[in-house]
């Protein structure tokens, strides 16, 4: 009969390394996953001023949009904690959003080497974003589900594994920018 106990007792500390393992694993798999999606933020950070001052001197009545991105970029930089950077990024993916809408209106623009370059590393560093945060939401259902439900809520619960916030776009940021990059002839 001991002996019977004694395997069982093996077998549940056995399942509790293995689930707390588990869980440390996912943890480290959702902050890996936002440090990707960090890099692309930056990447993008880094490309707003530029873009910014490369459409500025064509740009001269839209002076509001340029503002609001630039504003934009620097509460994402300067944000305390994800919450506030995610809500922040978000606003900067609707401001960029309607910066490239408005220079549709400007064809000196579309003729313009370096703004093309700037709007298709742009374009790209978006598409990064997508699928970066795509990742990191997969690894968060997975980290959320393992903190909730039975049995490995159990040590979850008592080792303090907390879920983790998803990375969620606003309705009008869930909108994919249109970007032309046609060499299309100015209009006169």
């Amino acid at each position: 009969m001991s002996t019977v106990l004694l395997v069982i007792i093996v077998a549940i500390i056995a399942w509790a390394i293995f689930a707390y393992n588990r869980l440390v694993s996912l943890r480290n798999q959702v902050d890996g996953s936002w440090r990707q999606i960090d890099v692309q933020l930056k990447r993008r950070h880094d490309l707003i001023p530029n873009l910014v001052e490369a459409v500025k001197g064509y740009m001269q009545f839209e002076r509001d949009t340029l503002t609001q991105v630039v504003e934009a970029r620097a509460k994402a930089v300067s944000a305390p904690d994800q919450a506030s950077r995610i809500a922040a990024e978000n606003q900067i993916t609707a401001g960029l959003g309607r910066l490239l809408a408005v220079m549709e209106n400007y064809p000196q623009l579309k003729s313009d080497q370096n703004v093309l370059k700037l709007q298709e590393e742009l374009s790209t560093t978006e598409n990064q974003i997508s699928f970066a945060r795509q990742a990191y939401n997969d690894v968060v259902l997975d980290l959320n589900t393992r903190i909730q439900t039975f049995p490995s809520n159990l040590i979850a619960n008592n080792f303090g594994f907390k879920p983790a916030e998803y990375f969620k776009a606003e309705p009008e940021a869930q909108a994919v920018p249109k970007i032309d990059l046609s060499m299309s002839a100015p209009r006169a």
